[in-house]
């Protein structure tokens, strides 16, 4: 079963794209899903989007880079060649090419992010987050895959958070589905009760 724990620093503005980038990226990586699928490296070059946009994650300014236009083109696939021609597979640095000969490096985390999930409707794996107040061990951790199998039959790629404001107990959140199982939901509930009474 597929397992990713979060990035604790995620910028906030890496998941606002506009509808036609998301459109483009969606295109790319339905490409790059079939070039990989007709090569046998799915596997690599999933680890390989992943590991790209978990460092546009914790580093703001490769993500900026990549999305100025000051920054010329060739600086930016020098960048791109520098981080990552040696440490992903040949298949995986294809779309770093063709995106900045194509001059829309800006779309590139997009492409990744979107690759992830047309990967994980490929290999059937469904993907869920659970937000406690504290690290989940590995018993719980089975526990909480166990109840995403139960629920869709799939495999699982479970993300974890950890959140203390919650005070107790936990949220999952499986697709648009959310089961909160928190303190604070309860309390929140429990003045609601009271100011409605």
């Amino acid at each position: 079963m597929a397992f990713r724990k979060t990035v604790n620093a995620k910028l906030p503005t890496l998941n606002a794209k506009p509808v036609s980038e998301f459109r483009v990226a969606t295109r790319y990586a339905k490409s790059l899903l079939e070039l990989a699928t007709e090569r046998n490296v799915v596997e690599e070059v999933n680890q390989d989007m992943l590991f790209f946009a978990r460092l546009c994650e914790e580093n703001r300014l490769l993500y900026l880079t990549l999305k100025s236009p000051v920054v010329k083109h060739q600086k930016k696939l020098a960048i791109l060649r520098a981080l990552f021609e040696k440490r992903v597979h040949p298949v995986s640095f294809t779309i770093f090419n063709i995106i900045t000969h194509k001059n829309r490096e800006a779309i590139l985390y997009a492409i990744a992010k979107e690759f992830h999930q047309q990967y994980n409707a490929y290999k059937n794996i469904q993907p869920a987050r659970v937000t406690t107040t504290f690290p989940l061990d590995e018993a719980m951790r089975a526990r909480f895959r166990e109840m995403v199998v139960e629920s869709t039959g799939k495999q699982v790629e479970l993300e974890e958070k950890v959140d203390p404001s919650l005070v107790g107990g936990y949220i999952l959140k499986v697709g648009d589905r959310q089961i909160d199982e928190s303190l604070r939901s309860r309390l929140q509930a429990l003045k609601l009760s009271f100011l409605q009474n």
